[in-house]
Order: C-alpha cells, then structure tokens, then sequence
C-alpha cells in the first residue's frame, strides 16, 4: 500500500548501528583495571549521549559521582550496592540530571547496560578527580586497539 506521504530517510546513509559480542572489545577501566571494565556500545558526538556494558568484578567500588543528564542502568547479572539499596539482576534505574551519590560497590560480579546522556563527574573530598563521557570512551576504545595491535 502506497503512503501519501513520503517518508524515505533524506540521509540515504542512516542504517543500523551493530556491536557483536566479543572478549576483545572488553576495556579495562583506568580507576581499576583488574577489577573494571566496559564495553563500548555506541557514542554520540552529536548528541553526547553514550551506551556502555559494564562489568564490575565483586568488590570493585566506583567512586562518588555526579550525573550531568539522565541515565538509565539495567542490571544483566549480579548486585551493586548504590546508595541505600541493592540493585540485583532485572533492575531498572532512572537518575535524573544532577543526581549525586556516593560510592558504588559490586556486591558480586556484576553486569549492566548503562546509557547516559552526557558525562558523569567523578570526585573526592578534594574536588574533581575524572570524568566519563563519550569523548573519553572514544579515547579508551582507540588506545585499546593500539595495544591489541601491538600486542
């Protein structure tokens, strides 16, 4: 059935953005790189929103945050002690802009997609120590790749 309007996409580019499952993709993170890791899934410069698959090994512990855009975390496996609770596989958790929180702790090893729509500030009492967003996962997946390609 023909449409009355038309509805092609006017960037005959677009197409679908596809990361299969790989063991190599996994990056250590730089705050513990035996205990911390993530697998990048997609990053938008022109939005900044990001979508990463975090695995925590138990007793990994992220430092205090603060979300500067929302974002959205599932839980896949395991459990994270964040704030008062305990996320366990099947959960779901919006954090809206601003949010503050302290530390977060694998309670076991632990996996989830997390999408965020900007960076993330990490402190100490001291002030600002990193920060997390989709220039920075950039900079993690080229680095690497330069030390698979060395390697």
């Amino acid at each position: 059935m023909a449409l009355p309007q038309n509805i092609s996409p006017i960037n005959p580019e677009l197409m679908d953005t596809l990361v299969p499952a790989s063991e190599d993709d996994w990056i250590p993170q730089p705050m513990d790189p035996q205990r911390a890791f993530v697998r990048v899934l997609y990053t938008g410069a022109e939005s900044g929103r990001w979508a990463v698959h975090f695995r925590w090994l138990k007793g990994f512990v992220a430092p205090q945050h603060k979300h500067l855009s929302a974002s959205h975390t599932f839980i896949l496996k395991g459990k994270l002690q964040v704030r008062d609770g305990i996320l366990a596989a099947g959960d779901y958790v919006y954090e809206p802009n601003g949010m503050i929180h302290g530390a977060t702790t694998a309670l076991e090893d632990t996996e989830y997609l997390f999408i965020c729509d900007g960076p993330v500030l990490f402190f100490d009492d001291e002030g600002f120590t990193t920060y997390l967003g989709w220039e920075e996962l950039r900079r993690m997946q080229q680095g690497h790749a330069k030390r698979r390609a060395a390697a």
